[in-house]
């Protein structure tokens, strides 16, 4: 859809509901422009880069040249708000795959140094550091974790699910109350070093399927960590209590699956269908059609982090492992996924949506909103028109900042954007390393590209196809 008006057709032929601007502002009225304050932070605009799992740190933790290069990256985008840049585990077993970052006292150093490199990208292209926050994401896989080599899965899990047990064929490991008592202190450890090593805030991963996501869902298990909204919200209040207490100053964010739907599966035929569950329970804000039904859990999770003076809020939705389709809208599914069930920017609209109705709901709250990238040239122009009506705070990008790195600085700027080299959601960037090869925009990225790895994709997408 080559212009403005043929877009708008085709959206409202398919019902749905999103809008966009024929036009984006001059630089100097832009409202990506505009900076923000909140509680003594300042950012110098609207872009935020989005925290991704990266799949090319070295077996301790560490960052590895690749790593550098994309942080690097980060900070030539232009975009001021760096919403951790990166998933980095507490602790080793919380690793997502064998060469994830992990942040201890043996990787504090690295992990400062990463930064830095970050913030001196900025400096060289901008002239200054101005406007600048940078934060990291801390995370536990969980139920998908797979730490060491060979990258078996090593489930670590909330509760018994009734659907994605059964993908775990040697089985799960339920956490004591104990053992998460002992993860609360990882977290708050590890936030204490982020400080240490020059971050300016931490987000306290809730998305995604991931350990903590998980927790919001704990609606059968047991004891302390379960059952009641106040049990199943332990985990989070504790860690932000600790980090109150011990890492003074550090800013504290959530990045929050603010709605979900059962688990899909592929079909014979490799298309998306959704998973038998009658009586389904195990989703934190189920999405079955009404989505101010399904925000509920949200609503009441968000008045608990604003009476902890928690209000940075990243919102996402679903999971990459059970409803791809619904975290990241795409028309090219990964080696794992299956063929989207709706109009892609069904998804978009979707989550633009709950981003909207939750900061009219909570305007004292800052909002990052996600799932732009498959909007492609259409970005800015959704972008704009979101910051425009006040229905998110910041334009949250991930998969585009791999494929395009520059693209908030071209639309600061005016430029024309580089069409060759957006993302078109192909999504290599998760069938390699899901396949054990390094994350990277293989496709438009001409350093990946011309890597041996290219190679073995390519051959690998070959097998599947065949």
């Amino acid at each position: 859809m080559k212009t403005a008006d043929a877009l708008r057709v085709h959206l409202a032929q398919s019902r749905i509901a999103l809008e966009l601007d024929a036009d984006l502002q001059s630089p100097s009225s832009s409202p990506f422009a505009h900076p923000f304050e909140m509680n003594g932070a300042q950012v110098g605009n609207r872009f935020c880069v989005l925290p991704m799992e990266g799949w090319d740190g070295t077996p301790e933790g560490e960052p590895s040249d690749l790593t550098r290069r994309r942080w690097r990256n980060f900070g030539i985008s232009g975009a001021k708000l760096i919403w951790g840049g990166e998933a980095v585990a507490v602790r080793c077993d919380g690793r997502a795959n064998p060469n994830q970052l992990v942040l201890s006292e043996k990787t504090a150093g690295a992990m400062a140094r990463l930064r830095q490199e970050l913030v001196a990208a900025h400096v060289d292209h901008f002239g200054s550091d101005r406007g600048l926050l940078v934060g990291l994401q801390l995370t536990h896989s969980g139920r998908f974790a797979r730490p060491h080599a060979g990258g078996r899965p090593e489930p670590l899990v909330a509760y018994h699910h009734p659907v994605l047990d059964r993908r775990f064929p040697a089985g799960v490991r339920l956490l004591s109350d104990e053992e998460l008592d002992r993860l609360v202190a990882d977290f708050v450890r590890a936030g204490r070093l982020a400080l240490e090593a020059g971050f300016g805030f931490v987000d306290v991963k809730h998305c995604h399927g991931y350990l903590g996501h998980e927790l919001l869902s704990a609606r059968t298990r047991p004891g302390r960590y379960g059952g009641s909204f106040d049990n199943r919200t332990r985990f989070l209040r504790e860690i932000v209590s600790g980090l109150r207490a011990e890492a003074k100053g550090l800013g504290i964010g959530v990045r929050l699956s603010a709605f979900d739907t059962v688990p899909w599966r592929k079909d014979p035929d490799g298309a998306g269908q959704p998973e038998p569950s009658p009586g389904y329970e195990c989703a934190f804000g189920l999405f079955e059609g009404d989505l101010g039904r399904a925000l509920d859990d949200a609503r009441e999770l968000l008045r608990r982090l604003d009476s902890l003076g928690v209000r940075w809020i990243c919102l996402t939705a679903g999971s990459p492992y059970y409803n791809p389709h619904v975290q990241r809208p795409a028309l090219f599914p990964p080696s794992d996924g299956y063929a989207p069930p709706e109009d892609p920017l069904q998804g978009v609209a979707r989550q633009i949506e709950a981003a909207a109705r939750l900061k009219t709901e909570f305007p004292h709250l800052m909002f990052v909103g996600s799932a732009y990238s498959y909007l492609q040239e259409w970005l800015p122009n959704v972008g704009q028109r979101v910051l425009r009506e006040g229905k998110a705070d910041f334009i949250g990008i991930g998969r585009m900042v791999l494929a395009y790195p520059e693209l908030p600085a071209d639309v600061l700027e005016g430029r024309p954007l580089r069409r060759k080299s957006l993302c078109r959601t192909f999504s290599d960037c998760t069938t390699a390393p899901r396949n054990g090869l390094v994350s990277g925009c293989y496709p438009l990225d001409p350093f990946y590209s011309e890597r041996p790895e290219a190679v073995k994709l390519g051959r690998l997408k070959e097998t599947l196809r065949a």
